[in-house]
């Protein structure tokens, strides 16, 4: 089984969906997720777990996402971006960059976003898009959302573009339309770029056809994902205890998340409580070691 996470850089045009579904045939293997779906249209940055990767998902350092967006004023569409059928047009105030800046200052920090009907959210077991393909729109709650940095790279009337850094959960089509609300007008998407995930940039992604060519020389380790986590090393004797489901008492250690290692050899997560340490996603399991 090949395990590791691949940065692929997604081209528009594609599912998320249709690049993991690329990825398992690339590496002949049955077990790939990815850690955030991108919009068919747009492109950038799509980290995909292969083999027992996957396992480490729910931990991967991938929460904060950056993008560049542009939108197009004037303009709204049923899903948001200019793929979509035209809902309305309504005239687009004069007013200057600096005017916009100002508006893009209410929707720095948390803030509460309705997520759009063209999303791959599920409500009774049934992504909303499935409903908004039949006609039918659903009541949606307004969810928590943080937007760490928003800014305006260039504003070019009907068009504007902005550099994003935003929680995980964010949907950047309904962040340009609320900006737009905001403004007296509404507004689409034109373009998405994501330009990092977590710990995944954009400089050190590789297209499918770079994949397909090179697969091992582009797999990155399972560690990857948990890159941030508290690292905690222990010794042989520690690790089959640990990798075998026995909790552990190890003086010392303070409360939290870890990495476990053997050495060098990454064994999976685990967290600790009260010096004791309890296995979580054991990855790797260790055998007994030889007495003296």
């Amino acid at each position: 089984m090949t395990d590791g996470i691949v940065n692929v850089l997604k081209p528009p045009g594609m599912t998320s969906h249709d690049v993991v579904s690329r990825i398992r045939r690339i590496y002949g293997v049955k077990k790939a997720g990815h850690s955030g779906t991108l919009d068919p249209d747009a492109a950038g940055v799509l980290p995909v777990f292969i083999g027992n990767a996957t396992r480490l998902l729910e931990y991967a350092s991938t929460n904060t996402k950056h993008y560049r967006a542009e939108g197009i004023l004037g303009i709204r569409t049923d899903t948001g971006d200019d793929s979509g059928n035209v809902l309305e047009t309504k005239p687009v105030p004069d007013f200057s960059a600096a005017r916009l800046e100002e508006i893009l200052q209410q929707f720095r920090g948390k803030i509460l976003q309705v997520p759009p009907m063209y999303s791959a959210l599920k409500v009774n077991g049934k992504k909303l898009y499935e409903y908004a393909r039949q006609g039918i729109e659903l009541a949606r709650s307004a969810r928590p959302i943080e937007i760490f940095r928003l800014e305006l790279i260039r504003f070019y009337p009907p068009y504007f573009c902005l550099d994003i850094a935003c929680s995980k959960g964010t949907y950047v089509r309904t962040l340009l339309e609320d900006i737009a609300a905001a403004a007296g007008t509404c507004a689409c998407m034109t373009f998405l770029l994501r330009t990092r995930a977590g710990d995944f940039c954009i400089e050190e992604s590789h297209t499918l056809e770079e994949i397909a060519a090179e697969p091992e020389a582009v797999l990155q380790p399972m560690e990857t994902a948990v890159s941030k986590t508290g690292k905690l090393t222990v010794n042989a004797l520690q690790a089959f205890r640990i990798t075998n489901g026995v909790r552990t008492t190890i003086k010392g250690t303070a409360e939290g998340v870890y990495s476990l290692y053997l050495a060098d050899l990454f064994l999976g997560i685990v967290t600790v409580e009260n010096e004791v340490v309890k296995p979580e996603k054991i990855l790797v399991q260790v055998q007994k070691p030889d007495s003296d």
